[in-house]
């Protein structure tokens, strides 16, 4: 049995690395904090000498991007050194590691998809800390793939999807941003390309190693999506509201986004022959998780 450790094990991405369908001979063992404190360096290395694993899929991170602004040294400590000292713990062990990182490391000035060498120029906290954990496994040594998303959502834990069907369903008017762009990710289809990904480095010394971007495929503004959630909530008999557009400045937050957080998938296409299925379609998934399939699917 070849085993791969994830952390992150209960956060969205994590839940979905379960839920994955590895194949025969394959099989994966996710923690969380209560398993492993990703502030505890010592611990870490600890746990990857603990069993020889296959790869580690780094998955575990402070999210909570206002909150970085001000929990600085947390932010490092999660977002930076934790993936360092899983770098320099997988480089002892000559296993490879999938670091998953964010569109935060850009400043979202470009007006086109993001390339994955594009320069980055984070505008916060979180940013700066996930670009950290970036240069720590990028210069450790250690065979890697850095994997970058944006916008993830699924039918769990706290994300885009669940605060529009939780909200629209006592506001009949919701007002929300216009003129951020995106290509929301389901949780799903991220697990999916990093499994993909994680099980060729283990098998292939040969296999492609650096930096690629992961969303599912098609552009929208956060209005935008929160429009065709409520279009195809509502087909499902769940909860519709009107979406009135605004400009960022009507909906200040401690930390800046990225204006546009397009990412271009050139590089996983050509390296790992992943093609992102529409974000529409993802969308429809998850929504047949939380509220049953639409009406049209039934006939």
């Amino acid at each position: 049995m070849k085993r791969i450790l994830i952390t992150g094990g209960n956060g969205q991405l994590g839940t979905e690395l379960k839920r994955y369908p590895w194949p025969k001979g394959w099989g994966v063992t996710a923690v969380d904090i209560d398993e492993l404190d990703l502030r505890e360096t010592t611990a870490i290395a600890a746990m990857v000498a603990s069993k020889p694993w296959a790869a580690v899929i780094s998955a575990g991170a402070y999210t909570a991007v206002d909150n970085a602004e001000t929990d600085v040294v947390t932010a490092w400590a999660v977002n930076a050194l934790a993936p360092a000292a899983f770098a320099e713990a997988c480089v002892k062990a000559g296993i490879p590691i999938i670091q998953v990182s964010t569109d935060y490391v850009f400043d979202g000035t470009r007006t086109s998809a993001w390339e994955v060498d594009d320069p980055v120029a984070p505008l916060g906290v979180y940013g700066a800390s996930k670009l950290g954990g970036e240069l720590a496994v990028r210069t450790s040594g250690a065979r890697h793939a850095i994997v970058r998303t944006a916008w993830v959502v699924s039918a769990h834990g706290n994300n885009f999807v669940k605060t529009m069907l939780r909200v629209g369903a006592i506001n009949p008017r919701l007002r929300v941003v216009d003129d951020q762009w995106g290509s929301p990710t389901a949780a799903a289809d991220l697990a999916a390309a990093l499994a993909r990904i994680a099980m060729q480095l283990a098998d292939d010394p040969a296999a492609p190693t650096g930096t690629y971007h992961f969303s599912n495929s098609g552009a929208v503004t956060w209005a935008g999506f929160a429009r065709e959630i409520f279009a195809q909530s509502a087909a499902r008999g769940g909860a519709s509201a009107e979406v009135e557009a605004i400009p960022t400045s009507e909906y200040p937050t401690p930390a800046s986004r990225p204006a546009n957080s397009l990412l271009s998938h050139v590089a996983i296409t050509r390296d790992y022959g992943i093609h992102p299925p529409a974000w529409q379609t993802a969308l429809g998934t998850i929504l047949d998780e939380l509220l049953g399939a639409s009406k049209e699917n039934k006939a």
